[in-house]
């Protein structure tokens, strides 16, 4: 059995994303700081017949990061797939004319160095197993200049430089290294349009299955003037 942890899992895409893959037979480790709202997604995913489990760790603190991991090994054993799509950061969404080095360094550090600290921690089991997959979730402002996101696009843009140099230095090894830049605002699931994370969730799924294509849009081709909300 395989097993998929979801790094920042909340209740909207997280969990659409543990129930499409615990759908396939993948044991679900979910990752986050709320041990209450944790355990209310596990006991859903198991009422549905899905083996979960969550640990708690703060992005911003190395030693959290690797202790989960390290939980999550002992647990379940060794990881196949993570996906990493936290909402962190101390600050909001601020406008580029609006930025401090407060609030661009806290984003840069839930983002940026978080997902290196993860990275740190799976990618060596993965290498020497030679199977694995890396997928990252990020907003538009990854890829196109928003200036309402000031911070965010600082950070999502790092991260997405981040992912597109594990790309390729990992291109010629058996894993596969992935970016999705959502240009959706998600609603609840169950609508079955593009912002359901339902439909995000299948979409991961079948990037997953396929390993064709490491880096889109979606939905594919969107920009900032065609957001969907």
């Amino acid at each position: 059995m395989k097993t998929m942890v979801i790094i920042g899992a909340g209740k909207g895409l997280g969990l659409s994303l543990a129930r499409r893959f615990g759908a396939e037979g993948f044991r679900v480790a979910l990752v986050a700081r709320g041990a209450q709202k944790l355990q209310e997604m596990v006991d859903e995913l198991q009422t549905a017949g899905i083996e979960a489990a969550y640990f708690t760790a703060d992005l911003y603190v190395p030693e959290q990061i690797k202790q989960a991991i390290d939980d999550i090994t002992a647990a379940f054993g060794p990881i196949d797939v993570l996906e990493f799509s936290p909402t962190a950061g101390n600050y909001p969404p601020t406008s580029v004319l609006e930025l401090t080095p407060d609030n661009a360094q806290d984003m840069f550090g839930a983002y940026v160095l978080s997902a290196v600290h993860v990275v740190n921690a799976v990618l060596p089991g993965m290498r020497s197993r030679r199977q694995g997959a890396l997928l990252f979730t990020t907003g538009l402002s990854a890829l196109h200049a928003i200036p309402m996101m000031g911070n965010v696009g600082i950070a999502t843009s790092g991260l997405r430089s981040y992912v597109a140099n594990l790309n390729a230095e990992l291109a010629a090894e058996p894993l596969f290294v992935a970016h999705r830049s959502l240009g959706v605002l998600l609603k609840e699931a169950g609508s079955g349009s593009v912002n359901d994370p339902d439909t995000v969730a299948e979409m991961w799924y079948r990037a997953y299955s396929e390993q064709a294509v490491w880096e889109q849009e979606y939905p594919p081709g969107v920009t900032p003037a065609t957001i969907v909300f």
